[in-house]
């Protein structure tokens, strides 16, 4: 909106184009998006106690110790990171650009499934609202039209195209098994952040992690800059980057309060939308391998549940202590922030080998 409106003004003028580039507006999204939530996280945590009187309600069958320190704390926080993101976005960035609207059109379409799930879940004190079933049937429709959509938008040559990472010219053309598979790649990772988020600051770092190192991809595969690097030319696609800085912003701005001891929880009101947020992203520059490298926290506690729950159906026994994966490193001993810090810090080595892709022959 106001990137579009002093376009217009001095759009002509080269001093405010220099202003108006991608890296400026990236940041300006960053710090929009953070002051944002630092200035209304206060009153918007007292807003969700005075309508949340006995918060969160938790999981019984988790760490006991759970019930004590977090009992009471309210849920839905993951409003806070949407609105003030959703805010730097439509300041910074180009509103004619098609993807910024499926970005902002994903974000908000999971995050209603998510409200509605943790509505449900605070109304009605139980930790299980919204079924499984209902659940993924919402997320593939809205993957289904995001798919689609972004398909259409992007170029012939790449449309359908699988970029293998590490390799500049390597990637498989998957035709329309790509729609599918694109899908996947979204509702999979919505559902991969949501299962992460069960430790005060966990989702919110791993997330900081991510979308900073989508930021840099779409930035460099959107511009004249790909040349120079392992990585797919995608015309248009530097937007994305405006997206991801403001993403990074409002889960910074979000960990102010989220940061051990919690007074907030991001809830799936904002796990399932920025989880759908990255796979989107991920879709749109042709990187889902690169987010299953990058996102591993996320594919591995996924798929911790899926062995835990395969294992006990087949024998009665379990794998790990306590699925995900995080809380059987509590249950080994581990204590929360140790488990959180560690994660933040395999998370930061897993991006700086998704860089490597930009560089490696």
């Amino acid at each position: 909106m106001l990137y579009n409106l002093l376009y217009s003004v001095w759009g002509n003028c080269d001093s405010w184009q220099n202003w108006l580039n991608v890296p400026h507006r990236a940041v300006l999204a960053f710090f929009v998006a953070l002051f944002l939530g630092l200035i209304c996280g206060g009153r918007s945590i007292e807003f969700l106690h005075h309508h949340q009187k006995k918060g969160q309600p938790i999981r019984e069958d988790g760490p006991q110790s759970h019930l004590l320190t977090k009992k009471g704390t309210p849920t839905m926080g993951g409003i806070l990171i949407l609105g003030t993101a959703s805010v730097a976005i439509l300041l910074l960035a180009n509103l004619l650009n098609p993807m910024v609207w499926v970005c902002l059109a994903v974000m908000w379409i999971y995050g209603l499934v998510g409200f509605a799930d943790d509505y449900v879940k605070v109304t009605k004190q139980t930790a299980n609202a919204m079924t499984a079933k209902m659940k993924l049937v919402l997320q593939f429709l809205t993957a289904l039209a995001a798919v689609l959509v972004i398909s259409y938008y992007t170029a012939p040559e790449n449309r359908f195209m699988l970029t293998i990472p590490y390799f500049k010219d390597l990637a498989l053309n998957l035709w329309w098994f790509y729609v599918p598979f694109a899908m996947v790649v979204i509702a999979g990772a919505s559902n991969g952040v949501n299962l992460s988020d069960g430790l005060d600051g966990l989702a919110g770092g791993l997330l900081v992690v991510a979308f900073a190192f989508f930021a840099v991809i779409a930035y460099i595969c959107g511009g004249d800059m790909a040349q120079y690097f392992y990585i797919r030319a995608l015309p248009n696609m530097g937007e994305v980057a405006i997206v991801c800085a403001a993403v990074v912003g409002g889960c910074v701005g979000f960990l102010w309060f989220n940061a051990p001891p919690a007074k907030v929880f991001m809830g799936d009101t904002g796990s399932l939308s920025l989880g759908a947020l990255l796979g989107t992203i991920a879709v749109m520059l042709k990187q889902e391998i690169l987010l299953a490298i990058v996102g591993g926290i996320f594919v591995l506690e996924a798929i911790s549940v899926m062995i835990q729950v395969f294992w006990y159906k087949r024998t009665g026994k379990r794998v790990f202590k306590m699925a995900p994966i995080h809380h059987h490193f509590e249950q080994c001993g581990w204590a929360e922030t140790t488990v959180v810090l560690r994660f933040w810090i395999v998370a930061l080595g897993l991006s700086i080998l998704g860089l490597l892709a930009l560089i490696s022959k």
